[in-house]
């Protein structure tokens, strides 16, 4: 997958959610968009890479042979964690239920799909896609947005994601033994 994994997740993300999410509750395929959470412009559902972590089940591998005489360093794998917010464009008495409507609609999707496959040009990685369950505090402390309330939201981990190393090393194989043997 090269360097493009991140980019790529987050783009098969926000089309997992505009699959299944577009024509209703949302009208218009750009009203779900990767946005901060403090410019949410028009959006209707907007989700925010938050943070990258080295994946915690894929250790360090071992180099990849390319053919004879080369060999590839491993890739990383890294886990991604998004929050993923609703906003409402009605009225405010109907505000808090039309965006609890729509964090519904996003937990069953991304629950019924919490696998992404094949999402990449390449046949990208399987990747799962899990709802994290984190203290108020720690949510608060991610939405952190001057001059606007914390809006109740959903924060997701989505990996392993793969990013490919491009550097090579060269080797010699070992071709002849020899062996001398001294006797005494």
């Amino acid at each position: 997958m090269k360097y493009t994994g991140i980019a790529e997740t987050s783009a098969a993300l926000t089309e997992l959610l505009i699959k299944y999410m577009v024509p209703e509750p949302i009208k218009r395929r750009d009203q779900i968009v990767l946005c901060n959470p403090s410019g949410k412009e028009s959006c209707r559902v907007g989700i925010w890479l938050y943070d990258i972590e080295e994946s915690r089940e894929l250790g360090n591998h071992a180099m990849i042979p390319i053919d004879e005489t080369r060999r590839k360093y491993p890739p990383s794998y890294i886990n991604l964690f998004y929050m993923i917010t609703a906003y409402s464009n009605g009225d405010g008495k109907y505000q808090a239920a039309e965006e609890q409507y729509l964090l519904g609609k996003i937990i069953q999707v991304l629950k019924d799909n919490a696998v992404l496959e094949d999402f990449s040009d390449g046949g990208g990685p399987v990747c799962s896609v899990s709802l994290q369950n984190l203290p108020i505090e720690d949510k608060l402390r991610i939405f952190h947005a001057p001059d606007h309330i914390y809006k109740t939201s959903l924060f997701y981990e989505v990996g392993p994601i793969e990013i490919e190393s491009k550097k090579e090393e060269r080797f010699t194989r070992v071709s002849d033994i020899q062996y001398r043997i001294n006797e005494q």
